[in-house]
């Protein structure tokens, strides 16, 4: 099969047995359940720990650790969220094949419209494709869009118990040092209200892969303005608890016909 193209970003090949797959790791570990939470905030884990809500399952070895926790009070992993599109998505794809199948990711993200307040949630439906990793799972396009079964299940629910969010489309970078004036005035023409490290990337995989994904995000520093504004975010404890059990609340109603 011919795969040459100009750039070697574009040179997708749909071949799904590669020479190191991520199930040889389902030979050295214990099946994980089918139930996901990744989780961009170690606070929340360490409190979790210490509130004896969930415990250490097992650690994934090798230079950069992958410790996965399970919830004692349900059949449910939950694993901290790595930087960037290929450690996070990379794990997710060892985590598929020791068994996950419904998945739920809730972290923070840059946003490029003032008006959404610090902790707003986001519901990601679409991303931009401005990193490298997706483009070894799907085919080359500019965007990419979310499972709108799963995008539909997620804001079904948040209606349902009165929880407000903004449904959109987030701009995934691989360099947070290089959002520059311009690209944000062109990612905001696209549409993007957020600005993010991973989403494209973990849509990408749960596509090629066969599983059930979906994201929150809350708002974190604004990159609307001339000025960037931090505005504090990675210091809303009680949001970012808050979101990642509404996140463990949603993943188990993933793959059942909820009446919300």
């Amino acid at each position: 099969m011919k795969i040459k193209k100009e750039f070697p970003i574009l040179e997708f090949d749909p071949e799904k047995d590669a020479h190191i797959n991520p199930r040889n790791i389902s030979l050295k570990y214990p099946k994980l359940p089918s139930r996901l939470v990744v989780c961009f905030f170690n606070d929340v884990i360490l409190k979790l720990l210490e509130d004896h809500e969930i415990f250490l399952f097992m650690t994934i070895v090798g230079e950069n650790n992958l410790e996965v926790y399970k919830f004692f009070n349900h059949d449910l992993a939950i694993i901290p969220g790595k930087l960037g599109a290929p450690a996070c998505a990379g794990f997710l794809d060892e985590c598929i094949a020791l068994g996950s199948k419904y998945v739920m990711f809730c972290g923070g993200g840059g946003v490029l419209r003032s008006d959404l307040t610090v902790g707003k949630l986001i519901v990601i439906d679409s991303a931009i494709r401005d990193e490298g990793t997706s483009y070894h799972y799907v085919e080359p396009k500019r965007e990419i869009q979310a499972n709108q079964k799963v995008v539909h299940q997620i804001t079904q629910y948040l209606k349902a118990k009165n929880i407000d969010y903004v449904l959109g489309k987030t701009w995934t970078t691989d360099a947070f040092y290089r959002e520059t004036k311009s690209k944000i005035a062109l990612r905001k023409e696209e549409g993007a209200i957020l600005v993010e490290m991973e989403q494209s990337a973990m849509i990408a995989v749960s596509q090629f892969r066969g599983i059930e994904y979906g994201a929150i995000i809350y708002s974190g520093d604004d990159l609307s303005t001339d000025v960037w504004d931090s505005r504090g975010w990675k210091h809303r404890e009680d949001i970012r608890y808050a979101l990642t059990m509404l996140c463990v609340d949603i993943v188990l109603t993933f793959d059942m016909e909820v009446s919300l």
